[in-house]
């Protein structure tokens, strides 16, 4: 009867054994997926956080209703083992047969739903790489930002330094420390590929206030050169101004009303000039003295602009009685010129043709005819010598403009 008992005993040994093997390689296969379900979690945070595609919407999706099944799989092993307690003495045969069989049954689901989850992490490669890439540039981002940050501010403390306010420029710096606040929030807040974004904004915006800061003493230097140097400037233009009225006089006394008419206000206007620019290179001095960087350089535009008013009206009174002085010496000098233009578009268009084409024959005709009319004009009493060199310029001009066709026409094989 001690025998039989024991070999029973025996028996039963084996069988908790088998069980207790089958519940450790349960709990091995609960923990290997436990495992590999956290590594799956992190990708798929690193995914949610840079990536709100299609793709990775589906691929939360999927993550959750593997974790759904996960779920399933790890509370059926959890109560194969609540429901058995393999350590107790009155153990017997059919108890740890049924404790075998639950546990290595919650083994092999444990383990398709880690084949199941390693499959699916897989299928992750290409989401998680452009994630992880995005996720590499934040940090040196945030950095570069903060460092360009640093480096405006030193700027501006140096620009401060040397007595220049620089309002402007500390008003920009000064409207970037929100954007920095969100920066340090970072990129759990506001999310990664925003938080890059605002970092390389940051950085940029910044830079730009460095370079500036930095440039001020040299535009600073330069505004002053300016300043001279139109103030040299326009006292000369306001001596030249000075002298158009004699010019005029000597264009009333030698020529033809025609000639001088439309200089007429060109005293006044050039007088009227200088004066308003006076004023704005005043104004320009203001703004300079106050530090208006802006104002003092759109300033000294606009006295440049009317200098260059007052240089060409000037200079178009002078140019007006040196070309009738010429004229009127020796027309024939202007009446070759334009000759020249217009025999020079005629060979050119019969080079290779026995008869020119009738729209580049036709206006050369007519400039011949004009010309002569223009020559004929002058035989009057007091002839418009300003008539006649408008009338050549615009003869010589055709003559340009027929050529240009020619070649036109030829370089397109037409």
């Amino acid at each position: 009867m001690t025998t039989a008992r024991s070999w029973w005993r025996r028996g039963d040994s084996n069988l908790r054994a088998e069980a207790q093997a089958a519940k450790d390689a349960a709990g091995q296969a609960f923990y290997e997926l436990d495992t590999a379900q956290r590594e799956l979690e992190i990708s798929i945070e690193t995914i949610s956080a840079v990536d709100d595609s299609a793709e990775a919407r589906r691929a939360l999706a999927g993550f959750r209703a593997l974790g759904e099944r996960i779920d399933q799989v790890s509370g059926a092993y959890i109560a194969a083992v609540d429901a058995h307690d393999l350590d107790r003495d009155e153990l017997d045969h059919t108890a740890a047969g049924r404790a075998r069989s639950e546990l290595t049954r919650a083994k092999e689901e444990l383990d398709k739903a880690r084949t199941e989850l390693e499959r699916f992490q897989s299928g992750l490669g290409p989401l998680l790489g452009k994630a992880e890439t995005q996720l590499a540039r934040l940090a040196p981002a945030r950095e570069s930002a903060k460092q360009s940050l640093l480096a405006a501010t030193d700027a501006l403390d140096a620009v401060r330094a040397a007595g220049l306010r620089a309002d402007d420029l500390a008003a920009r710096l000064a409207a970037l420390a929100p954007e920095l606040t969100k920066l340090n929030e970072g990129a759990s807040k506001h999310g990664v590929t925003e938080t890059v974004r605002r970092a390389d904004d940051v950085r940029r915006r910044a830079e730009a206030v460095r370079a500036e800061a930095e440039r001020l003493p040299e535009r600073a230097r330069e505004l002053d050169k300016r300043l001279v140097s139109l103030r040299t400037r326009v006292q000369a233009l306001a001596t030249r101004a000075e002298g158009v009225s004699p010019v005029l006089s000597e264009l009333r006394r030698r020529f033809s009303v025609e000639c001088w008419q439309d200089l007429q206000q060109v005293p006044e206007q050039a007088a009227q000039a200088v004066r308003h620019a006076e004023e704005e290179l005043a104004e320009a001095r203001r703004a300079r003295a106050e530090q208006r960087w802006a104002d003092a350089t759109a300033k000294l535009a606009a006295v440049r602009s009317l200098m260059d008013e007052v240089d060409g009206a000037v200079g178009a009174a002078g140019d007006r009685l040196r070309r009738l002085n010429e004229v009127s010496k020796d027309p024939k000098a202007e009446v070759e010129k334009t000759r020249f233009a217009i025999r020079d578009a005629q060979r050119l268009a019969m080079q290779g043709r026995a008869t020119p084409e009738p729209r580049h024959a036709r206006p050369l005709d007519e400039a011949v005819a004009r010309l002569d009319r223009a020559l004929a004009a002058l035989e009057g009493r007091h002839p418009d010598y300003w008539a006649f060199l408008t009338e050549t310029a615009a003869v010589r001009e055709t003559a340009t403009r027929v050529v240009s066709n020619i070649r036109e026409d030829r370089a397109a094989g037409r």
